[in-house]
This record gives structure tokens, sequence and C-alpha cells, in this order.
């Protein structure tokens, strides 16, 4: 293989490239629309436009994957992960087209992409699997009954994917019928087949998963395992390796469970064996992912292997020129999924503007991610930003890392959960390893939103001292002259900002040569210096001669002030403010921008608090927009197929009896 196309975009796409540079092959990048101006595409030697932002009409296109291949001479596609990664069809017509795919054969992915003959396949090996239903009838009343039969709690999963999608843990009977309806319906619009399987919900298990690599010569070896017990909504957000609560010998033994998988199947490239460790230690079989891991670099970090050049050097036909006796674990690795989300708000996808970005770099600290710069975050893809990688000697340090490298990362113009990630990783449980599948919902009071570090007074007082500076470096017309200049001040220039509905007003008189006396709502004035403001980067002096360096950017009347302590996101309040119209009482809106899958309600239908109104979708999940109060649907403003903006108006509910129109 000299060219290789890779069918993935964004964060993916780049870290394949940088391992194809490094062997010396050619990068070929396929983009919708949405990514024409991506840094995926700009690295790449060749890229091809394949499609609107749909990724049904894209990204998920065989045809076009196949024929853009064809057209730029590529004689390999790897599919990274997501998309078409386990999906056999892509498999076959690379075969077909005489284009080697780099992963494991149609069969294998055909066999173990589907949960139900996976488990099948493992049981027959003797690897112990969760008690479950996974026969062929799939009709809801089966299911219903089965999962009865079961014993509640159970966990409904969608036999073809992964990532959470066409998940749903059921506690009850009454739950059971919803439930079903919603999974099978996720999980055919994110794999096109809504066929569902059933287990017996492990409480509080561990989910740890063991990395597989095999060649065509008959080598299968495993590099050792991950915790990925972390999760929010059933997806991973923080990953490590080695985990905690794996003994040497328990680590032999998933080892061997692992390698018993893949001897079963011929596995040949890369792979992942997943388990669900109980809190006894017994571990049960979970699924075979047929592709590389979102969380792969924790394994590169402490083995010191290139699992891509791996991937890439087997489909090749080349020999792995390792054996399992050759492997070990140094130190230890941890990865932090930075997120567009909210995690004060379900942990809702965001979308919007990255007004500015910048990843730290350093000893220890790896950056995977396809953002560069100021970029759009849109509706139509996964919400990941980066994965923030750190490696140190020891766990500890390896956290201790990680937390710091998040602090110093620089997101702003859209909510991440980069402050969430930090407070999970300062948590006492987590720093003592103590964690499991429902740690983010067992903790969630301790890791709700608080004071992140960084003070709004002094972030207002960085946003209008950065403010005056730039004014004053911007002066065409008496350049020489302080802004604010008055011949006889009678009083300071003030500024108000809001920061999440709280009002901090920042009072300050120019004394000349980039000194300031500056006052925050009443408090006692105290005088700056700005020794230096080259845009976002704000260099501050107070009186004692203590420097702190801040990182302010301007978007129309928002100021983002990033220090040490956190970001801070502050509304500049107009000088002379309108009066604005109320918010409409009773009115539904949009969490985010998506695309309306189910409207459930008409006008003049009775609906009570919670009732769900509206389905959307959005960054590749359901959203359910619900009633906050009894009353009648007095307006429904949308309909089934139609897109939506964030904060638009759905649905008008108001009280019994009265009208909307009075």
């Amino acid at each position: 293989m000299q060219r290789i196309l890779i069918a993935n975009r964004g964060e993916i796409a780049r870290r394949i490239q940088r391992t194809c540079r490094r062997m010396g092959i050619d990068t070929v990048a396929v983009f919708s629309d949405a990514d024409a101006d991506a840094p995926f595409v700009r690295e790449a030697d060749i890229a091809v436009r394949i499609g609107p932002p749909a990724a049904a009409q894209s990204y998920l296109d065989i045809d076009k994957i196949i024929d853009a291949a064809r057209r730029t001479g590529a004689d390999g596609i790897h599919p990274g992960y997501g998309f078409l990664a386990e999906n056999p069809a892509l498999a076959t017509a690379c075969a077909d087209a005489g284009i080697t795919f780099i992963g494991p054969s149609a069969n294998v992915i055909a066999s173990l992409g589907s949960k139900r003959e996976a488990k099948r396949l493992v049981s027959g090996a003797g690897v112990p699997v969760v008690p479950g239903y996974n026969g062929d009838d799939q009709s809801p009343d089966t299911l219903a009954r089965e999962a009865k039969a079961i014993g509640f709690p159970v966990l409904l999963k969608a036999s073809a994917g992964g990532g959470g999608k066409g998940m749903r843990i059921v506690a009850s009977e009454d739950e059971l019928p919803a439930a079903i309806e919603a999974a099978k319906r996720e999980a055919m619009g994110a794999f096109g087949d809504d066929t569902m399987l059933i287990e017996k919900y492990v409480e509080r298990p561990r989910h740890v998963e063991l990395q597989i690599l095999g060649d065509s010569h008959g080598n299968l070896v495993h590099l050792f395992e991950r915790e990925c017990s972390v999760q929010r909504r059933h997806q991973k957000i923080i990953e490590e390796t080695p985990s905690p609560a794996v003994s040497p010998e328990l680590r032999q033994k998933m080892g061997e469970a692992a390698v018993a998988v893949g001897k079963a199947v011929g596995y040949q490239n890369a792979g992942t064996v997943e388990f669900i460790l109980a809190p006894n230690g017994e571990f049960y079989f979970l699924e075979v992912n047929t592709r590389l891991q979102v969380e792969h670099p924790v394994t590169e970090c402490v083995t010191g292997i290139d699992l891509v050049r791996e991937q890439i050097r087997v489909a090749r036909g080349e020999r792995l020129d390792f054996q399992q006796t050759d492997l070990t674990m140094t130190g230890a690795a941890i990865e932090a999924r930075l997120y567009a989300e909210d995690p004060d708000n379900g942990f809702l996808p965001t979308s919007g503007r990255i007004v500015d970005w910048s990843a730290p770099e350093g000893d220890g600290v790896r950056f995977d991610t396809g953002v560069t710069g100021p970029c759009d975050v849109g509706i139509h893809y996964d919400p990941m930003l980066a994965k923030v990688v750190c490696f140190a000697a020891t766990r500890a340090e390896a956290v201790d890392l990680l937390i710091h490298t998040l602090r110093r990362t620089v997101v702003s113009g859209i909510t991440t959960n980069r402050d969430y990630l930090v407070r999970v990783l300062r948590h006492a449980a987590f720093r003592s390893g103590e964690v499991d599948t429902h740690f983010i919902d067992t903790h969630s009071d301790a890791l709700a939103a608080g004071a992140t570090g960084l003070s709004v007074a002094d972030a207002a007082v960085a946003a209008a001292i950065a403010d005056h500076e730039q004014r004053r470096g911007s002066q065409a017309v008496l350049p020489t002259m302080e802004p604010g200049f008055r011949n006889n001040p009678a009083v300071d220039q003030r500024v108000e900002y809001d920061a999440g509905g709280t009002a901090t007003a920042v009072s300050y008189a120019n004394q000349g040569g980039g000194r300031l006396r500056v006052r925050v709502d009443d408090g006692e004035p105290v005088v700056f210096s700005a020794v230096s403001w080259a845009a976002p980067t704000l260099v501050l002096e107070n009186a004692d001669g203590t420097r702190t360096t801040w990182r302010v950017t301007r978007a129309g009347d928002r100021r983002f002030v990033h220090g040490l302590g956190g970001g801070v996101t502050l509304v500049e309040a107009p000088r002379f403010p309108d009066a604005g119209a109320e918010d409409l009482a009773g009115a539904c809106t949009a969490p985010m921008p998506g695309a309306v899958v189910t409207v459930l309600v008409g006008e003049g239908d009775s609906v009570k608090a919670g009732d769900t109104l509206v389905i959307l979708e959005a960054m590749k999940m359901e959203h359910q927009v619900k009633a906050s109060e009894d009353g009648v649907v007095a307006q429904l403003l949308v309909e089934a197929g139609q897109q939506v903006d964030g904060d638009q108006l759905l649905v008008v509910v108001t009280p019994d009896g009265e009208n909307q129109d009075e």
C-alpha cells in the first residue's frame, strides 16, 4: 500500500494521517460539504468531496467511498472508528474493487459485529457471558416477555452497534414498552438495524476492555487492559491503563479470555474485547469492537506500539514482530474526551463557533484533535473535539498532569465538558480508583457545577483592561492620547458584565502608560499595569509586582476570559438597554439545533407536566422535548422531518381554558 484513503473525518483522520506520513504513505481524505475547511482535509495529500453534510449521503455512502479510492489511485482504505468502521459491506466492497481493507475480514466483522452472534461464538470458546436473550424473534411482545423472565433490571442493547446508541437500562416492567420502542428507533437510525438483545444488568460493574492484535500468520496477542468505567449516556469520557482494579493474576485471565475470543474466529488486525468486571472479580464478555478504539492512545503510551502502523503492516500481510512475552507496560496513561456538550444540562451536545482554541504542549501530553483554531461546531457529527492524553510514571502523576493540561486548554465560544472533566479527575473516589459505570450518577451532586477556580471579578477586570488596551492600540487619530481622555474627568469609565445571570461592574480611571486604577462593584480600588497586550494574550501586573497572564477573546458583546483557574464567559451589558419582550409562557423550545423525528401531540391535546411532546435528533442522539406544566397544546409549530435551530419555538402549552390569543 502506497496510498491510503481514510474513510473518516476529524481527529481520527488526522491521527491516521500522522502514521501514514511517518511510513511514507500518501493519504486521501474524503469530506462532506460541512468539512470542506477542516484541518484533516487540508493536511491530506489528496481530498475528495463526497456529498452534503448528512452522513448517510457522504461518510456512510460506500459507493462514494470506493469511487473516491478508485479515482485517486488509493490501494488501501482505513475506516477509523464510527461510520463504516464495523460495516462488513465496506470490507466486501473493498475486496470486490481490489482495494485492501485495513481491518478484519467481512465475515469476522459480521459475526462479531452482531452482539447476538458474538455471544454465541465466545460461549463456545469457554468465555463467560452475561445471561440474556439474543433470539431471532424481535417482536416487542417477545422482548418484553424475555426481559421479565431474566428479571429486572435489564439492559436493552442494539445488536448492530455501540457507543450507547440504542441502549436502555430498564428497571421495571412499566418502563419496558417505551424503552423497547425508543431503543429500536434509535438503533435503526444509527445502524440501519433495530435488532435488540437483552442482558441481565450487572449492578455496579466496571467496564474493562483488552486490546488484541492478530496477523494473517496465526499470531495473536493482547496489549493489556483499559479501564473505561467513567461514562455518561453509556459513552466513555475517561479511559486509562492499567486499570486500578486489575491485578497481575486477573490481567492474565482476562488476557487469555480475550485471545481465546480472537482465536475462535481467526481474528486479524486490531480489535477490542470488552468485558464487564463485577465487584467480586468475576468478568463477563460484553462485545468485540472490530476496529480501532477511540481510547487506543493510552495503550500506545504504555506499550510504545503504534497501533495504526501495526494495522497497516498486518493488512499488507506482514507478521507481527513481537510475541506476547515481548510485551510490557511502562508507566500509566489516562485519556479524557473533550466534548462540545453541557454537563449541567443533561450532557446535551452543544453547537456554535469556537472563537479561540489553544491546546497546551509538553512532555507526557498528547492531543488528538480535529480542531486547530477558530471553527464551527455543527449538528451533523459526534460532538467530540479532542482526546487529551497524559502519560507519566505513576497513575497519580498522570492524573495530575491531565488536570493541569485541561485547565490550560482553551475552548472559547461554546460550552464544553472541560471543567466537568477536571472535577471528575479531582474527586477523591476517582483518585483512589474506586470507579464503576455508575460513577457519574453516584457522585452527581459533588460533580455539579461550582466555582471554576477563576474569580468572575478577576475575569471582568481582565476583560475591561483588554478592551482598553485594544482601543489604545487601534487609535488612528491622536494615537498618543490615552483612551477615555477628558480635560476635566468627573467620573471613572464604567463597564458592566453579566456572568451567568450575575452582574459585575468594573470602573476604571486611566493613569497613563497602561496603568489603570480599577474598582470592581463597591470594592477598594487597585492599580494594574498592562505589561503587554497582543490579542488574545494580556499580561497584567498589580501593585505588588505580581504578574498574571490572561487570554481574552472578543465576539460581539461577549468576552471569553481564560486564566489558570479556568474560563469565564462575560456578556457586556449595553449602555442603553432596550426593553425586551418577556418569554412566552408555556413555550417549549429546541434545546439545540436538530431534526424533528416525531411529533407526539396535536393542537388541542391535553398534556401533563413531563409528557414528551416532540423528539429531536441531533449529533447522533435523540432528545425529548417535554411539557413543563399541565395544560393544552395551543400552538404546534413544527412537523416530523423539519430542521430546527437551537431555542426555536416548537410547541406552546397553555393552562386549561386559557386562550393564547387573548
